[in-house]
């Protein structure tokens, strides 16, 4: 790992309700290499995906600076971060959100529909996107037809299509059962161990923290010392 793939200098971000705000993230200083695979664990409303969301460049912060593989992101408009997204950043989310109506390879050509790449490319890439996350034999099945695991594993594959240099994950194992969530994790390990692909992972669940190179801690908007229990987890 060399270099810093994401680097947060001082990042406050809050959100305005009527006449009071409410400090999602207070102060945060953070640098993640590239080829990590970093866990940022936290309970629920600690800040984390207001995170995720600043390093993906789907929000702003209120204060700080943001680099993300040497751009500056936070001064960016809104045409060039979202350009500069879609070459860099595959998301993965909690929820799937997987069109019903498409097959899995055509939920996963999706990403590359915004690109110049001809429609052979585009199935060849969905294909082998879908064949690295091992569902090679589903690529005709709609979500309805897949199971959770199957599910996620083809957000997987559709955040891997236009082979960006960052996955992030947003509490990918949070809809899964035990044996689904560990199959996920496995995944997104072979992804970066295999693929060099940093992976930035926002969780609560224990059981994720393992598959990672390195893990940080959130609480109500700061960085703050693991908890004992999953230091010893």
């Amino acid at each position: 790992m060399t270099g810093a793939a994401v680097s947060l200098r001082q990042i406050y971000k809050e959100y305005r309700r009527a006449d009071f705000a409410i400090v999602a993230l207070d102060g945060i200083t953070l640098e993640i290499r590239k080829g990590d695979f970093f866990c940022l664990m936290g309970p629920s409303g600690s800040g984390k995906s207001t995170l995720l969301h600043l390093v993906a460049g789907i929000d702003l912060p209120t204060n700080g600076e943001i680099r993300v593989l040497d751009a500056h992101i936070d001064e960016m408009g809104e045409r060039e971060l979202a350009r500069w997204r879609s070459e860099n950043i595959g998301y993965v989310f909690q929820t799937f959100n997987l069109i019903p109506v498409l097959t899995a390879l055509e939920n996963v050509e999706l990403p590359l529909l915004l690109t110049s790449m001809g429609r052979k490319d585009r199935i060849r890439r969905a294909r082998t996107a879908l064949e690295i996350v091992g569902l090679g034999d589903r690529l005709e099945h709609l979500p309805r037809q897949l199971s959770g695991g199957q599910e996620q594993r083809v957000a997987i594959a559709r955040a891997l299509v236009t082979d960006p240099a960052i996955v992030l994950a947003d509490e990918p194992t949070g809809e899964l059962d035990a044996a689904s969530a560990e199959e996920v994790l496995s995944i997104l390990k072979i992804l970066n161990k295999d693929h060099g692909k940093t992976v930035i992972m926002v969780t609560h669940d224990p059981r994720a923290q393992k598959y990672a190179r390195t893990s940080k801690y959130l609480d109500k908007g700061k960085l703050t010392s693991m908890p004992s229990e999953l230091v010893s987890a």
